[in-house]
């Protein structure tokens, strides 16, 4: 029986964007899930029109768009039949390239592994892609992992997969900026197994509105220092 797969798109104003984002995913994904963080552009609307569902979440914050794309897979999973058996997150500013899908869940599928990360290896990554504060707060937040946790992570790319019944294990809260680092930090406490993808990045369209600004940078920095201490401590 193939694995049934959703695809959370968290997004806030990435119009020029979402479309191609929403196209380029691989057919055999069941559903592709665009969680309008309250946009105030075209981004429902060119959502929609690539064929994503598409449900709005109005308070501001990376992880309040993704707990709102998690509750709305829950009410689906009632019915047996749509519960899928992987979920994927991906960013909506086509920084990703969406057709490394199937790479990024083989180790799901074939291996059984719980949880999956693509790295944004430099080799790989377009010049300009990631900014000094992200390539930095990426080599700090996984050096402590790797010193505190002894974690193998090298990077807290957006793009991931997991089992479903794992993610809904980790009970994850953070609203914001904390995420990613979040769902890493609680896999280890979990000893999920987990593994990295390599993945090509390239430069996002439009402007950051985490990396791109001061205050994103610093609220992402301290967002990410705060969820690893306080896992460090425990």
């Amino acid at each position: 029986m193939p694995h049934l797969i959703k695809v959370i798109i968290p997004a806030y104003n990435e119009e020029a964007s979402i479309g191609k984002v929403v196209a380029e995913v691989p057919g055999f994904v069941d559903e592709v899930i665009v969680v309008s963080n309250n946009s105030t552009d075209d981004t429902k609307k060119n959502a929609k029109s690539a064929g994503a569902t598409v449900i709005s979440e109005k308070k501001k914050g990376y992880g309040y768009a993704c707990l709102k794309g998690m509750e709305y897979i829950k009410k689906q999973s009632f019915d047996r039949l749509r519960k899928p058996d992987i979920v994927v997150f991906l960013d909506g500013d086509y920084s990703d390239y969406p057709s490394e899908l199937a790479n990024i869940v083989k180790p799901v599928i074939e291996e059984n592994v719980d949880f999956v990360v693509g790295a944004r290896v430099k080799k790989w990554r377009e010049k300009g892609a990631m900014t000094f504060p992200q390539i930095f707060g990426n080599w700090l937040a996984t050096s402590l992992m790797k010193l505190f946790f002894n974690a193998k992570f090298t990077d807290l790319g957006p793009f991931r997969a997991i089992k479903y019944n794992k993610l809904l294990a980790l009970k994850m809260q953070d609203k914001t900026y904390g995420w990613t680092i979040e769902m890493q930090l609680k896999a280890l406490r979990q000893n999920l197994s987990y593994t990295e993808i390599p993945v090509h990045y390239k430069n996002r369209i439009g402007i950051s509105k985490v990396s791109g600004t001061v205050k994103g940078a610093i609220f992402a920095g301290v967002k990410i220092l705060s969820w690893i201490f306080k896992y460090s401590f425990k």
